[in-house]
């Protein structure tokens, strides 16, 4: 049975000295940098001026936290992140920092996807990692949004590559030590901030990821009618491909292939055809048109001399967890290896 939420004056009943947890979550110890508030947040009237802040914790299963997290980046709206500890955390030892492996999640999931749908809770090999599973919007894609070139609100790559980062780090016993994974939206995320965030994590691996939304007029009109979903402007989020073709670029991986070369990529795929973990008859051209822009990635990466490139090019299979579940344990041991060598 998932227990209630509960406000940060009473976290003592969930964590393991409530005293002093009360005092780190209710004054989170993060640097001025990590308490700035975007001037569009602060236009918009929604933002705490205290920046990022923990206003919630519910524990949802035996390692499972839940951190309600309200955002200046997000124009001051909560939202979700799941941590799966590991033995021993404590997040009062303030001299004990664990390595870290972020999970992001694909469209139209959310922070609960991966241990909803997958066995990572019960991985043994996760046992001595900090797991992070934020929430990234039903659509959000990982991206600052341009909003007509106003940008502010959603800022999700902002929210979670500082004020997250920021908080974890200075609250909740993440290290600087990091790896992260994702599927579909979440592999394009994984792989955006690796890009983006130069020396953030060490190592990324993305599953039937959109590694590459240029790559033709198909794939540019399917990433744009993700865009458009829930009645959204598909044209808030990155503007339009021709128009703000740099802003596209910026958020494109196979154009920041350059900036992947010096980590170890995991890349992986189905064909989109029925494969051995589908229904009879199961066929998705999501995952076939993921897999032509995966396989771009692939050459591109090859041609600018990357050395620590594994792809996983595995044919029949469609886009689904089933082959998600097999591709994060597959590239593991990638990941935790990249985690034990920046320890």
């Amino acid at each position: 049975m998932t227990a209630p939420a509960v406000p940060i004056r009473r976290a003592r009943l969930l964590l393991i000295v409530g005293a002093l947890l009360l005092t780190l979550v209710s004054n989170p110890p993060v640097p001025a940098a990590a308490s700035a508030v975007p001037p569009a947040a602060e236009a918009n009237g929604r933002a705490s001026s205290r920046g990022a802040e923990v206003v919630a914790i519910t524990q949802v299963a035996d390692r499972q936290v839940d951190l309600s997290v309200r955002s200046p980046a997000l124009g001051g709206r909560t939202v979700k992140v799941r941590l799966l500890t590991p033995d021993g955390w404590d997040p009062t030892d303030r001299n004990r920092h664990w390595p870290t492996l972020w999970l992001l999640h694909g469209c139209c999931g959310d922070y609960t996807s991966w241990t909803g749908q997958t066995d990572v809770a019960r991985t043994e090999s996760l046992r001595d990692v900090l797991v992070v599973m934020p929430e990234a919007g039903w659509n959000g894609w990982y991206s600052d949004w341009w909003n007509y070139g106003q940008d502010g609100a959603p800022a999700w790559e902002t929210f979670h590559t500082k004020e997250l980062r920021l908080l974890l780090e200075h609250g909740w016993g993440a290290s600087g030590n990091r790896v992260v994974a994702g599927l579909s939206m979440g592999g394009q995320g994984a792989l955006l901030y690796a890009a983006r965030h130069p020396g953030m994590f060490k190592a990324a691996a993305a599953y039937s990821g959109s590694v590459h939304p240029l790559l033709n007029d198909e794939s540019v009109n399917r990433i744009m009618g993700f865009f458009a979903g829930q009645g959204n402007d598909p044209l808030r989020v990155w503007g339009d491909p021709v128009a703000q073709r740099e802003v596209w670029e910026a958020h494109d991986p196979f154009h920041l292939a350059r900036r992947l070369t010096s980590i170890p990529v995991y890349l992986s795929c189905g064909d989109g055809t029925t494969g051995p973990l589908d229904p009879p008859g199961g066929s998705s051209d999501l995952e076939a048109d993921f897999n032509r822009q995966n396989q771009a990635l692939a050459s591109e990466l090859e041609r600018r001399g990357a050395h620590h490139l594994v792809t996983h090019f595995y044919g029949p299979g469609t886009h689904g967890w089933a082959y998600w579940q097999r591709e994060l344990h597959s590239s593991l041991p990638m990941l935790l290896h990249a985690l034990r060598a920046g320890r």
